[in-house]
């Protein structure tokens, strides 16, 4: 059967937005080809939002047939954190016969070269985007993420990261040239002329682990590298958010069809409730990638027993804001209460922990004492969320009862700034839905500071008094080493503290922004502009996106022949 889609189709749509990729990568320009407002995708076609929601409506109780190989069972039971039974089931994979189906196209993969196989993951990419509203409800309904940050950070935002994620897998493979002419100059005697030929070499079948809160965003960038570097690539999702990478795998193998290749080379491996299918699957010999976010304990499970495989975990880490002075006390105090209450807490990229001097800071509005921060900073919160559907729009629901026992608990662990309060969800009335716990904690106090000493996953941050911006300083470095940190933050308009911090987060590699007050805020990054972790301290072992992520996915292999 021809090919529906042929390479010089795919080049002709696909070229010149891969071309605006790499030029953007370049330059860390603003740039994005996928819209990131609703409206944008136009009313009345296949692409708005009634269609979209009825689409996903139509998944509901229905079972994902992927036609994938090896299938021995059924499994499912996804409950929306909203309240809402998805009842969608997905073929369990026997991985005795799916992993080696999933390898017998990886020959004709490779040797389609690095631009065929950019042009096949832009063109999924395209159409993932073009269900942009049906992969909102998926993600909104797995993660618990209120609808406009599921259609952005799911939908727009992770189709901008697996574009990066090909952009630089593409510009490593291409850096050699395929073919050289090597001529040796012998003096009297006739050159030694050799002719070499370079090919981008796959490692195997990439395994990517999914996480609940972002599945796509997580799972994206480690997919479509893999995948462009030649790679074939079995997606194991978080039990409780399948669906979205589910339908993810099902666009993958239909273009992959579509274009001449073996549809097996992106497959779903969905598993029984408490199976634990990702710890038989990591030490497989077949699986030589290990894509992973999730938990501190199990990321480094994998780097200790995976040693068949590449593996990038993103794990946990303590996110620390100092605040030593501000020139925009009312900025602060707004940007801070947003970034503290988006999606519940609920992100890698949360502050957790805001160091403030005992003694006070310096500000627009006169000096501040720290328990004057403690307060402006409870009620910036509070307006900010006193209307509960206002509230409900910017924290979504809790993802799982553990997010909301460790809220529970921290209330116990200092005194309370802020209360964590229970919303009622108008549209969903079994939605988990709780404002941020502020906490005040004293660093001289031993329990104090042990209590801030490790991630608190959830709507939970503790403002710590500190001795001074040097101490602040001091506790942010041994934090970063220590636990890690996937973002910092500070507030100064002190040049002397400024570089203080900035020298500590270039030491223990942390990303930092600085005097945040305006419409950017601290746990948001941009793809082909912002890093994403830095794979320099404990919280992360590798950066989305940067060369590194991508160039150990592929080996190059040279044949030289006399010419």
């Amino acid at each position: 059967m021809a090919a529906a889609l042929t390479a010089p189709e795919l080049t002709a749509q696909h070229r010149s937005t891969l071309d605006r990729a790499l030029e953007t990568i370049r330059t860390r320009a603003y740039w994005s080809p996928h819209p990131e407002h609703p409206k944008a995708y136009g009313e009345g076609d296949s692409l708005d939002l009634a269609a979209g929601k009825a689409a996903f409506d139509a998944l509901l109780g229905t079972r994902l047939d992927l036609g994938q190989p090896g299938t021995d069972d059924w499994v499912g039971g996804e409950v929306s954190p909203y309240g809402v039974e998805l009842g969608v089931t997905y073929p369990h994979a026997d991985v005795d016969v799916l992993l080696p189906a999933m390898l017998a196209g990886r020959r004709a993969w490779r040797d389609a070269g690095p631009e065929l196989r950019a042009m096949v993951c832009l063109e999924i990419l395209r159409r993932i985007a073009d269900r942009t509203h049906e992969f909102a409800h998926a993600v909104m309904h797995t993660s618990g993420q209120a609808f406009m940050m599921a259609f952005q950070a799911g939908g727009p935002h992770a189709q901008d990261r697996g574009l990066e994620a090909v952009a630089y897998a593409y510009a490593e493979q291409v850096r050699t040239p395929g073919e050289a002419e090597w001529t040796k100059p012998q003096g009297k005697r006739d050159p030694l002329v050799l002719t070499k030929e370079f090919t981008a070499v796959p490692r195997g079948i990439g395994l990517v682990v999914g996480c609940n809160t972002f599945p796509t965003w997580n799972g994206y960038p480690g997919l479509f590298a893999s995948l462009a570097t030649g790679n074939a690539v079995l997606v194991k999702p978080h039990p409780r958010a399948v669906l979205p990478l589910a339908l993810t795998v099902r666009i993958a193998r239909e273009v992959l069809g579509e274009a001449g290749f073996d549809p097996n080379l992106v497959a779903l491996a969905a598993e029984r409730s408490g199976e634990g299918i990702a710890r038989t699957l990591a030490t497989r010999p077949e699986i030589r990638i290990i894509d992973y976010t999730g938990s501190t304990q199990f990321g480094d499970w994998l780097e200790a027993h995976a040693r068949q495989a590449q593996v990038y975990t993103e794990k946990a880490g303590v996110n620390t804001v100092i605040v030593e002075s501000t020139g925009n006390y009312r900025g602060m105090l707004a940007n801070l209460a947003f970034s503290l209450s988006l999606y519940s807490g609920q992100m890698c990229t949360t502050p957790q922990n805001l160091l403030v001097p005992r003694d006070g800071i310096a500000t627009d509005q006169g000096p501040k004492t720290f328990d004057e921060v403690a307060a402006d900073l409870a009620a910036a919160v509070d307006g900010l969320l006193g209307d509960d559907a206002r509230a409900t729009g910017i924290l979504g629901a809790i993802v799982n009862p553990g997010v909301r026992e460790r809220l529970e608990d921290s209330a116990g662990l200092g005194e309370v700034a802020l209360a964590s309060r229970t919303i009622v969800h108008p549209e969903f009335p079994d939605a988990t839905v709780r404002s941020p716990l502020i906490v005040k904690l004293d660093s001289a106090k031993p329990a104090d500071a042990a209590a801030c000493a490790t991630e608190c996953f959830g709507p939970v941050s503790f403002l710590v008094a500190v001795d001074s911006a040097e101490h602040a300083v001091e506790l942010l470095r041994r934090s970063v080493r220590e636990q890690g940190a996937m973002t910092v933050g500070a507030y100064t308009t002190d040049p002397g503290v400024e570089e203080a911090v900035r020298e500590a987060c270039l030491d223990e590699a942390a990303q930092l922004s600085l005097n945040l007050t305006g419409g950017v805020y601290v746990n948001q990054t941009a793809a082909f502009s912002d890093f994403h972790g830095s794979g320099g301290n404990p919280a992360a072992n590798a950066a989305l996106c940067d060369g590194a992520f991508v160039a150990s996915r592929f080996r190059m292999v040279e044949v030289r022949r006399e010419a």
